[in-house]
């Protein structure tokens, strides 16, 4: 069976029916990713960990005490810490690392057991490539090669959350975990055709993950449908108290309106009441216009359900690329300063001194833009500049949540592109920092807003897909899936596979 080609809840349908058990698809996935190393979008599988799994979740099965995703297989991003498997960033800081406990996300998505009641039974397959420290928008910054787009081995995959994304597009995982600290989840998504959400700040516990920045991190996944995405989202949002970032009520049904009509007093069409805005902004200078083109007419199937299309301005989306890169990088440059050679993570061979070691170990353990991005942390913060960059950046950070709440008083969602082109080729944009940071400019500012947002499939140019981004306000994510089911019901952009995977 080409259970490759299967959702996550087609694959629960078979479960439950016994048309296959939880240790073939483990087999078969097992199977595809040791023929599909040229993507390189694993860095790590333990066969014998899986299996064990497998044949455990196979017996909860037999017991009659399955959950919805009991026995399902997935891949995990590099940044969640896993026993069994080694955690390693993609940096080789921390080549080789294992670590001793298991992060939240890789906790409830895992086997239920004494210590751990909630679990939702799936299977770990291993961990996927990722850009280092989550660093990247192209994962060709992983200390162990770049991830290859399996609609095109020439273009990247994006990033950082690449290994994850292109796991599912070529049939490795039928659905992974992913990060977004800047748009990580929804542009590798958009790139390899697949759909990904990034919550709420705070919906996901970041406990066990691996933190780049702290105010901006949020754990999401990534997958073939909303349906999907729906179902793993709702076994991964939980309260946490071990994490402080984590909100008291998180937890919900997220697929609760899939199936539901946006306005139940409105007229028969699925989405008849929906507001949808688009922004300005958004298709100004600088979009390609075959993105454009896809967008506007994924915008147009939304009207044709019962949406009404409205425009809106976001003033400050520009300076969201300024803002995120002072941001981030401060908050980088303190988190990754643990990382010195004497607890964990890489030592230098040769050294005289503590002040020698820690120069010579970070030196070699970290790449290129994260050190770049440490320089850039460390200058923001330093004696006066604090004031000029780093607090001037949180304060034009509120204005640009303020632009969210004001356009969010006309519209219900906001629609608009993903990234600004297609999938560009391997070093096209890697020696100019500047043009890969731009990469980014329609998905910064949810993340600097803690606002939740997702890609979904709507096109195709050159071969390569096109992602339409979904915005919400504060918590609406199930209402943003429910969108995007009901678009996916209409089309079939997302069903659409790579010629190497059928």
């Amino acid at each position: 069976m080409s259970w490759h080609l299967s959702s996550v809840a087609m694959l629960a349908k078979a479960l439950e029916a016994k048309a296959v058990s939880s240790a073939e698809l483990a087999s078969h996935f097992l199977a595809r990713i040791q023929a599909g190393g040229r993507w390189n979008a694993f860095l790590d599988v333990n066969p014998d960990l899986t299996m064990e799994q497998a044949a455990s979740a196979d017996r909860i099965r037999a017991a009659g005490k399955a959950g919805k995703l009991t026995g399902i297989p997935l891949a995990h991003k590099d940044v969640f810490v896993t026993r069994g498997w080694k955690s390693t960033a993609a940096s080789k800081m921390l080549l080789g690392y294992q670590s001793p406990f298991d992060a939240a996300v890789v906790e409830r998505l895992g086997m239920p057991s004494e210590h751990n009641p909630g679990g939702a039974g799936m299977v770990c397959l291993g961990k996927a490539n990722m850009d280092e420290f989550a660093m990247g928008s192209s994962n060709e910054n992983s200390a162990f090669g770049p991830v290859l787009n399996p609609w095109n081995p020439a273009c990247v995959a994006g990033g950082s959350s690449g290994g994850s994304a292109a796991a599912v597009a070529a049939g490795l995982a039928p659905i992974a975990t992913g990060t977004d600290t800047g748009g990580s989840i929804r542009q590798p998504a958009a790139l390899c055709g697949l759909t990904g959400i990034k919550p709420s700040y705070g919906r996901v516990s970041r406990y066990g993950m691996i933190a780049y920045a702290s105010s901006l991190d949020q754990a999401g996944p990534i997958g073939k449908t909303a349906e999907d995405c729906a179902l793993l989202l709702s076994a991964m949002s939980h309260h946490d108290p071990r994490d402080s970032t984590s909100l008291a009520d998180s937890g919900e049904d997220y697929g609760r309106y899939l199936n539901a009509v946006w306005d139940t007093g409105a007229a028969a069409k699925p989405l008849a009441g929906l507001r949808v805005g688009l922004p300005i902004e958004f298709f100004s200078e600088g979009l390609a216009d075959k993105v454009a083109k896809s967008v506007r007419e994924g915008a147009n199937q939304l009207q044709a359900l019962g949406a009404t299309l409205v425009e809106v301005t976001l003033p400050k989306t520009k300076l969201s690329i300024p803002v995120y890169y002072v941001l981030a990088p401060a908050e980088a440059s303190s988190n990754l300063s643990r990382f010195d050679g004497v607890r964990y993570g890489h030592r230098t061979n040769e050294y005289r001194d503590l002040s020698e070691m820690y120069k010579k170990s970070r030196t070699e353990g970290f790449g290129s833009e994260v050190k770049r991005r440490i320089l850039i942390g460390s200058y923001v913060l330093s004696h006066g500049y604090y004031d000029a960059y780093y607090l001037q950046a949180q304060r034009i950070r509120r204005i640009i949540a303020a632009d969210f709440q004001t356009a969010f008083g006309q519209c219900d969602l906001i629609l608009g592109p993903v990234t600004p082109d297609v999938a560009w080729k391997f070093g096209e944009k890697s020696n100019d920092p500047l043009q890969m940071y731009l990469a980014d400019i329609y998905t910064l500012s949810t993340n600097l807003a803690g606002l939740p947002a997702m890609s979904v499939p709507c096109g195709f140019s050159q071969g390569l897909p096109i992602g339409m981004q979904l915005i919400g306000n504060y918590f609406s994510e199930a209402r943003l899936l429910q969108v995007a089911h009901q678009f996916q019901q209409a089309t079939d952009w997302h069903l659409r596979q790579p010629s190497e995977v059928l």
